[in-house]
């Protein structure tokens, strides 16, 4: 897990944003639009905001970008960010790679901002993200019942996250397994 680099632009891209309808997006907000764009449309729109950045890194098993971790501000003069994990490649998930690199990153989050709390929002279609949250601790904060329209189905958003003090006290009691 690490900041991106020019070299990891054009797998991102194939992974991302190459196809119109990847299968990760199925999971990832699926009622948000997603379109595929040229590599060189992706690198003019998105270069900057990529490379060797601190709010998205990659994730890479013997070298290969399989998907990142990314966060944004909520409210930046409180401290406030949500996070999240992306797996692009299928053939990574259920193997736990989501539960290593997510603690790490929430992890490293803790470590080096001055945060009380990290937490993320999804959906209620997507229960390994809602799993991995419980895994590392974290609580459910809100349901918001039925505002996510996804095949023509109604799904809760779902706020999951964990303080700052309670991340302390699970890794002390090394509760935090992956």
């Amino acid at each position: 897990m690490r900041s991106l680099n020019e070299t990891d632009l054009k797998p991102l891209w194939v992974l991302a944003y190459k196809e119109s309808n990847p299968e990760w997006k199925k999971w990832d907000a699926p009622y948000y639009d997603h379109a595929a764009v040229t590599y060189d449309a992706f690198l003019k729109e998105m270069k900057s905001s990529l490379v060797q950045q601190d709010n998205r890194w990659g994730l890479f098993v013997n070298g290969e970008l399989i998907g990142t971790v990314s966060y944004y501000w909520e409210h930046k003069p409180s401290n406030w960010l949500e996070t999240g994990i992306v797996i692009y490649n299928p053939d990574y998930w259920n193997g736990g790679y989501g539960t290593i690199y997510f603690k790490a990153w929430v992890d490293h989050l803790f470590n080096t901002l001055p945060l009380v709390r990290v937490g993320f929002a999804t959906w209620s279609g997507n229960e390994r993200m809602m799993r991995l949250g419980e895994k590392l601790g974290m609580r459910l904060e809100g349901r918001l019942r039925k505002c996510r329209l996804y095949n023509g189905i109604y799904y809760d958003s779902i706020r999951m996250g964990i303080l700052r003090e309670e991340w302390e006290r699970l890794s002390d009691e090394c509760k935090l397994y992956f």
